[in-house]
């Protein structure tokens, strides 16, 4: 099994940053995780991507040894404490924005208002601005029990990147045009919980993924059938 580098601790902004960071060379391959994810999701990917040129995972608020939330994590927030961990890591551009899941809208974010910064972006089975309203809008009624069940259970996260996910969208929208730069889009053939998700719903992620290829006329698409 493959293993990652010693996990390290940054102060940003007086907030606990957990990440960990090797290997040398430029552009900076940046692993922005999904909802939740922590950094050892990437361990069969990282020694190899170490390879190639520095890289750098990081925690988000409240995963591992990263603080908790004290304010709502919107898009904006979320992109400016990766900048801001980068750079304190001793990281500097330009950066590959490697995106996965919700991670892949703060990298949409982050390429729109840092273009300057950005060598390319990986969306890796990437949610598209596009899938939140699409989402809500197929939610069938077993999503919408389990989603109760989850909240009852567990509470709401009122800080949550999830909780304030359309306001990171509203801010993607906002934004710049995404900037003329290669994009390589992944998609997986098989979407994971597809026995939980409505067709209608399945069918118009599949082509927000292709838009998302479109993004650039540098864009191409990757499906994944394994």
């Amino acid at each position: 099994m493959n293993s990652l580098p010693k996990k390290k601790t940054i102060s940003v902004e007086g907030k606990t940053v957990e990440y960990v960071t090797s290997g040398n060379g430029s552009p900076v391959i940046v692993l922005i995780n999904g909802a939740g994810g922590p950094i050892d999701g990437w361990h069969r990917v990282f020694s190899e991507l170490e390879k190639l040129s520095a890289v750098f995972a990081y925690n988000r608020a409240s995963i591992g040894n990263s603080s908790k939330p004290t304010e709502p994590q919107t898009g904006g927030m979320l992109v400016e404490t990766l900048r801001a961990s980068l750079l304190g890591a001793g990281l500097v551009p330009p950066f590959v924005l490697v995106g996965h899941s919700l991670g892949g809208l703060i990298a949409n974010l982050f390429a729109r208002t840092y273009p300057t910064e950005i060598a390319g972006v990986v969306f890796l089975d990437a949610t598209a601005p596009e899938d939140i309203a699409a989402m809500a809008a197929h939610e069938s009624r077993l999503q919408k029990v389990l989603k109760q069940l989850l909240d009852r259970v567990f509470g709401k996260d009122i800080f949550g990147e999830t909780t304030h996910v359309q306001q990171t969208v509203s801010l993607i929208e906002q934004a710049p045009a995404f900037p003329d730069i290669p994009i390589i889009v992944v998609s997986g053939g098989k979407p994971a919980m597809s026995w939980l998700t409505p067709a209608p719903a399945l069918a118009a992620r599949t082509e927000h993924q292709r838009r998302l290829s479109r993004l650039s006329p540098r864009g191409k698409q990757i499906v994944a059938e394994m």
